[in-house]
């Protein structure tokens, strides 16, 4: 692969990842579908100070299937900051991306706080379908988190 295409392949994950951030605060749940393979290995098992071993998912409708309803009334703002993106070939990627969220449930949603901010970082795989850059698996580890 030749510098030309691993700078874009590197930007056009950055813009992938973007999009994953945007989608998710607005609630575009469709649009968050679309950043992911169907066979999404999502690892949030250490996303909350508690490991919590049922929040490994194999496959983006059953990831999905959780995050909505947990997330429909949540007000939540997320950042990514410094990634670390490495290109291994044509159609497959790495990346390690620092984080930030902050999370404030609504009146009626399943969270137990008030609010949350956090930090951390996400560990992703990424394979190129189509023509197109996809998250294929996705680790949330945590380095601080306040709730209230």
């Amino acid at each position: 692969m030749d510098e030309l295409s691993r700078s874009a392949a590197i930007r056009d994950i950055q813009m992938l990842k973007a999009r994953y951030f945007r989608t998710m605060d607005e609630k575009d749940w469709a649009g968050l579908e679309s950043v992911f393979t169907p066979d999404l290995i999502a690892d949030f098992r250490d996303a909350t100070p508690q490991h919590q071993p049922d929040m490994l998912f194999r496959g983006s409708a059953p990831y999905l299937a959780m995050l909505t309803p947990m997330l429909d009334q949540v007000a939540t703002v997320h950042h990514g900051h410094m990634p670390e993106i490495t290109v291994e070939d044509t159609d497959n990627a790495s990346g390690i991306w620092a984080m930030e969220d902050w999370v404030w449930p609504n009146a009626g949603s399943p969270l137990p706080f008030a609010w949350l901010h956090g930090w951390g970082h996400y560990y992703e795989r990424y394979c190129r379908v189509g023509g197109a850059w996809k998250i294929a698996s996705i680790r949330l580890t945590r380095l601080r988190v306040e709730m209230g």
